[in-house]
């Protein structure tokens, strides 16, 4: 391929200049079919055009979609089961969960492989950031055991940590384990007692999202400035909790 294109530059393109690339175009097959396909192969002393006739009708047609270029990588499998691919998660069968696999990766697929045998596991079209693609035979029939182990360290972090991380398993399953590891990294980051009370006030007011707790936290207002109480000026806490769930999914991860 790289000669042909030595070929092409010093023959039939050697000092010429185009106005564009169609007219250059035209010039070549021009050329193709008065000089190059009439020559005389200087190995097999035939002509080119001739040798090609008895060929083309062996041919197979081009791939209906060009050569993929891949990126590659390894990836170890998180307890959601999932690899990480730029920001976006991938599933994998069941069984895969703390082992390395190899990943390829374009623009539009993700391919996950056997790092031993090369054996394709799962192949996946590519997911805008913080974006999950988890193929259906792949959420696991019962409950892992790290994933019950995750559970239990939640509830051991404390009562009300236990249940909000409960909630969070129950409602998004496998792709609320990484929001429980983000609870449970706030204990250590604000204190097991401040994040009781931030999962508290997100199950008074039926708030059942990690980034709510995290907010929460940043923000760290006093306990008494949080409306719990009722007043004919206060509205409904279901308002507040509509509101603030409305402004949660505005928000990006």
């Amino acid at each position: 391929m790289e000669s042909g294109v030595g070929h092409t530059k010093r023959t039939p393109l050697k000092g010429m200049r185009f106005e564009s690339l169609e007219e250059a175009q035209a010039y070549l097959d021009r050329w193709e079919e008065r000089w190059a396909d009439t020559r005389i192969h200087g190995t097999t002393k035939r002509q080119v055009a001739a040798m090609f006739a008895e060929e083309k009708p062996h041919l197979l047609p081009l791939p209906l979609e060009p050569f993929r270029y891949y990126q590659y990588g390894e990836r170890v499998v998180h307890l959601d089961g999932c690899v990480e691919v730029a920001a976006a998660y991938y599933s994998l069968p069941p069984g895969w969960i703390g082992r390395s696999v190899n990943v390829q990766w374009d623009e539009l697929h993700v391919r996950i492989l056997n790092p031993n045998t090369g054996k394709l596991l799962r192949e996946h079209l590519r997911q805008k950031p913080g974006g999950y693609r988890i193929q259906e035979e792949d959420h696991p029939k019962k409950m892992p055991l790290s994933t019950a182990q995750l559970l239990r360290r939640a509830e051991h972090a404390g009562a009300q940590i236990g249940k909000f991380c409960q909630l969070i398993y129950q409602r998004q399953a496998e792709t609320g384990i990484r929001r429980i590891l983000g609870v449970l990294s706030l204990t250590k980051k604000y204190g097991a007692a401040a994040v009781e009370d931030a999962c508290a006030t997100a199950l008074d007011i039926g708030v059942h999202e990690y980034r709510f707790v995290r907010r929460y936290l940043e923000r760290r207002p006093h306990p008494q400035m949080f409306l719990r109480q009722i007043d004919p000026l206060i509205r409904g806490l279901t308002q507040y909790r509509d509101f603030i769930n409305l402004k949660i999914k505005e928000q990006p991860e």
